[in-house]
């Protein structure tokens, strides 16, 4: 699996043709094959939801893991063989917002540590994303140990990588412990 870190572009559209662009990179197809959107599984409107990919004449559309997320001077994209998520996020934005999603163990396994919150945070966020249901399900109801690498959700355990990229930015992947080839371009 590949996860790209870099600049955001100027929009959001902007960051979903630079995910498209990655796609065609990490699997070695004609951009002009790459096709993608967004589609909610719970009401199938194609204005939010789960990012999709899919590149045209191979296995008839064979569809890709994709994800991205954005915070202030990053994107954070993923490609891979199967669902995945990813998520980066600030430190500080984290520390600082009124998030009563942390689990009773991960308060405990932090200690305090707004890095560590911060990675369990965005530990979540990539859980719920690769889950596809994304924020409909409270976050509390994931528990992730940033030292095991390992997030439950709804009592099945998954893994989950966690990567600071910086002092105050973290990067979190749930792939079902496909390894990570991580390429910073900031």
């Amino acid at each position: 699996m590949s996860v790209r870190v870099s600049a955001p572009g100027v929009t959001r559209t902007a960051d979903r043709e630079a995910l498209l662009a990655f796609v065609a990179e990490v699997t070695g197809a004609d951009p002009t094959t790459v096709r993608g959107g967004r589609r909610c599984a719970h009401c199938g409107s194609t204005a939010h939801g789960r990012p999709w990919a899919a590149v045209e004449g191979r296995a008839a559309h064979t569809r890709i893991g994709v994800s991205l997320s954005r915070t202030d001077g990053a994107l954070a994209l993923a490609v891979g063989p199967a669902a995945l998520g990813v998520d980066v996020e600030r430190v500080g934005r984290v520390a600082a917002a009124p998030l009563d999603a942390f689990t009773a163990g991960e308060r405990a396994r932090s200690a305090g540590d707004a890095a560590l919150l911060a990675a369990c945070w965005a530990g979540k966020e990539a859980v719920l994303k690769r889950d596809g249901r994304g924020m409909r399900v409270d976050p509390g109801a994931v528990d992730v140990d940033v030292t095991t690498g390992s997030a439950v959700l709804e009592g099945v355990a998954q893994a989950v990588s966690v990567v600071r990229l910086e002092e105050d930015l973290v990067l979190a992947v749930a792939a079902d412990g496909v390894p990570l080839e991580l390429e910073d371009r900031r």
